[in-house]
């Protein structure tokens, strides 16, 4: 008999008393764990699969040592940047033994690990409710400040617009002066030609 478990985010194949090593769990050496994400089990041909797990199906397991595996090198490297970089890492691995495999009444050997996750969840909601007031109270202020710019942007465009409109009169002016001056300078240029005729 032998059952696919999900194990900290990891499958395992295990049968009874098999010693795994997984990702490091909570608990102290001694404790009793149970699983209840089980993905298929096999009793002597007798297949069930789950969708996606077995339901009321449990792994229960027993937890021999905490231990580091071995040490590996993380090395970094990009050519012709100048770029090295090496680290070490060791994995923290929990040792446990499979004590049983249970195909029914697995949800009551699992009750007592949804327990001991649910007692922090109240303390994360009252954290949440001291915040949201804090929240509320700021679009408030963001309101009042809106207010108080929106008049100052209107009067800008204002001057801007007289300021536009000087320079246009001063300009037409100079350009009609232009052309009485270059009037009279031609007119007398016509006149002369014909004297020069009489004489």
């Amino acid at each position: 008999m032998y059952a696919i478990v999900e194990i900290a985010g990891q499958q395992f194949k295990v049968e009874k008393d098999q010693q795994i090593f997984v990702h490091r769990l909570e608990g102290k050496e001694g404790d009793q764990v149970a699983f209840d994400q089980v993905l298929l089990i096999d009793n002597d041909g007798k297949i069930a699969v789950g969708a996606p797990a077995v339901p009321d199906a449990a792994i229960t397991a027993k937890i021999v040592e905490h231990l580091r595996g071995d040490k590996i090198i993380v090395f970094k490297k990009k050519r012709r940047k100048g770029y090295q970089k090496r680290n070490g890492h060791r994995q923290d691995f929990t040792k446990i033994q499979i004590e049983a495999i249970l195909e029914k009444g697995g949800s009551k050997a699992a009750k007592p690990a949804a327990k001991a996750a649910a007692k922090p969840a109240p303390k994360a909601e009252a954290n949440v409710e001291t915040k949201a007031p804090v929240k509320k109270a700021a679009p408030k202020a963001k309101t009042s400040t809106t207010e108080v710019k929106t008049p100052a942007k209107k009067t800008a465009p204002k001057k801007a617009e007289t300021k536009a409109k000087a320079p246009a009169s001063k300009a037409v002016a100079k350009s009609t002066s232009k052309k009485t001056t270059a009037k009279p300078k031609a007119a007398p240029a016509k006149k002369a030609s014909p004297k020069k005729d009489e004489k």
